[in-house]
């Protein structure tokens, strides 16, 4: 057949290329892929006192650095064994500061690498699935244990039915001691990887002050879920759910482990008893308004006592505990003899059972350090820096003449100014002041530093290097940092002490660090709380 008889606008057939070729052109381009990939995990390095961060240095701890340094001259550190989705059986060796079990092959040949896998102990041999590969370790999540530590693991305290499914408990299958105990090492490692201070310079670290709760604890959670699929028919939906029907896409509660999906939860056993009663009518409005959300949200649940009660600071028996869901409402609280007031989506600590005892201890470490009332160089100032609603401004003032509360958000003053007057404390002895980011201590510039204490309470990101250097100019004579992050909390007490050592060796004055302990603020979990105590000497 001629070209022109073909039919017209059609064309020839271009020749086809060859199956071998297409594979080569295929296997280049993933080469490609896989290149640049590896080129941007090469040069990304953790956030400096990250969970990630934190991770990490468990894992060089556990491989040696010289493994790791070789690994990574050898250009493998990212040539994991494991591929994804794989499920192997491992050798736990170790437990991280974030509460997961660092696992390892026993085989002989077997290259130098890490498996973190959730809720397993030392000892044991675990079965996990691989979901992600990284610099010399890989993240998997938790199928089952082969062989306990019996020693440690006793599954009958595990009281929670979600516990190895939500990421919210780490420690539920240990006892209490023994989440003491781990929590103490924690504070041992920070210092010891992030405070750069020789040996000779950090105290022996006290055991971890436990919360006389363990359960039921907890006054604010925060259960979330999802919007509606896009493409659903809400009018369709609406029905159901006004007939009390849950769609099967809708899960009220807490994130899985390692994924950012919500599972289902009913009953939290950490939270208080109140806000389990609250939980059942809250999830049930949700069902029956899920129609309208156009995006997913966040529901507050937090105990506080009866506003509409007045209240008496001395006389507990008209106290009724409920539960508030609205951001916007004042919450009340008793600290030991003190009543609190805050606006719900303010922060206040989370377990009201131990902030006695935090309190007490800081004010009486500090006390230690005078222990002669008479002793003239005991201070008398107190400055209260980040001191939201003035927990500690209140706690502490029976201990010194004159306090005040520097913060920044105007509302947290409002708040504290309110407290003072709720505890009967006179503005000539306790003032609640504005400070600029910038000249933070210019507001307390009328008191004298070497009669001075000072605490510092900050956020999880720690204390950042203009704060320091403004610390560092007005010296007070004692330093109480309470943490929230131990491994901030260790960098920042690292730079305090060796700027001092430094600039102030000639003058006869330098920070030393007289104390440091862990407090227990969320037992079941791996996180642990911290103060440290630093005079001028």
């Amino acid at each position: 057949m001629k070209l022109s008889e073909k039919g017209p606008g059609k064309r020839p057939r271009p020749p086809s290329i060859p199956k071998e070729e297409k594979q080569a052109k295929r296997a280049k381009s993933l080469a490609k892929v896989a290149a640049k990939r590896l080129k941007k995990q090469r040069g990304h390095v953790p956030e400096a006192c990250s969970p990630e961060d934190v991770r990490w240095k468990d894992i060089v701890s556990l491989l040696g650095q010289d493994v790791v340094n070789k690994a990574v001259e050898d250009g493998i550190e990212f040539d994991s064994p494991f591929s994804f989705k794989s499920e192997v059986e491992l050798e736990v060796k170790t437990i991280s500061s974030n509460g997961e079990g660092l696992a390892q092959s026993c085989e002989e040949d077997s290259i130098p690498w890490v498996v973190v896998v959730p809720f397993c102990l030392p000892g044991e041999r675990v079965k996990c699935r691989v979901f992600k590969n990284d610099r010399m370790h890989s993240l998997a999540d938790f199928i089952q244990i082969i062989r306990p530590n019996t020693e440690l693991r006793d599954d009958e305290r595990v009281k929670c039915k979600y516990f190895s499914k939500c990421g919210g408990c780490q420690y539920q299958m240990l006892s209490y001691q023994s989440q003491l105990a781990f929590k103490r090492d924690v504070v041992v490692k920070a210092y010891k990887n992030y405070s750069d201070l020789p040996d000779s310079s950090i105290p022996e670290i006290q055991p971890t002050i436990g919360s006389p709760l363990q359960y039921g604890y907890r006054t604010k959670i925060t259960p979330h879920f999802q919007a509606p699929p896009p493409k659903i028919d809400r009018t369709a939906l609406q029905t159901r759910v006004e007939a009390g029907e849950k769609p099967d896409w809708l899960q009220i509660g807490f994130n899985i482990q390692s994924q950012n999906k919500v599972i289902d939860i009913e009953e939290c056993p950490i939270a208080t008893p109140v806000l389990n009663r609250a939980l059942p009518e809250i999830y049930q409005n949700v069902v029956k308004t899920i129609h309208t959300y156009k995006k997913g949200a966040t529901l507050l649940l937090r105990e506080s006592l009866d506003t509409s009660v007045d209240p008496d600071p001395e006389d507990t028996s008209k106290d009724k505990q409920v539960c508030i869901t609205n951001n916007h409402a004042s919450i009340r609280e008793r600290v030991g003899g003190f009543l609190f007031e805050y606006v719900a989506s303010s922060f206040f600590q989370n377990n009201n059972a131990i902030l006695p005892a935090l309190t007490s201890y800081v004010r009486e470490a500090i006390a230690s350090l005078y222990p002669d009332p008479n002793d003239l160089a005991r201070p008398t100032h107190l400055i209260d820096t980040y001191c939201g609603s003035g927990l500690f401004a209140i706690t502490l003032s029976p201990d010194f003449s004159t306090v005040a509360g520097i913060e920044i958000s105007a509302d947290s003053i409002l708040y504290a100014k309110h407290n003072a007057k709720l505890n009967n404390i006179t503005p000539d002895k306790m003032s609640f002041r504005k400070g600029d980011a910038a000249e933070i201590f210019k507001s307390v510039s009328d008191f004298p530093p070497e009669k001075t204490v000072m605490v510092i309470d900050p956020p999880r990101k720690g204390c950042d290097d203009p704060f320091i250097k403004q610390l560092l100019e007005f010296r007070p004579k004692v330093v109480a940092y309470v943490s929230c992050n131990v491994h901030t909390q260790a960098r920042d007490v690292g730079k305090i002490l060796g700027a001092t050592q430094d600039v102030l060796e000639g003058k006869g004055e330098k920070y030393v660090l007289e104390s440091l302990r862990g407090f227990d603020l969320f037992p079941q979990t791996a996180h642990v709380e911290s103060v440290a105590i630093l005079r001028l000497v």
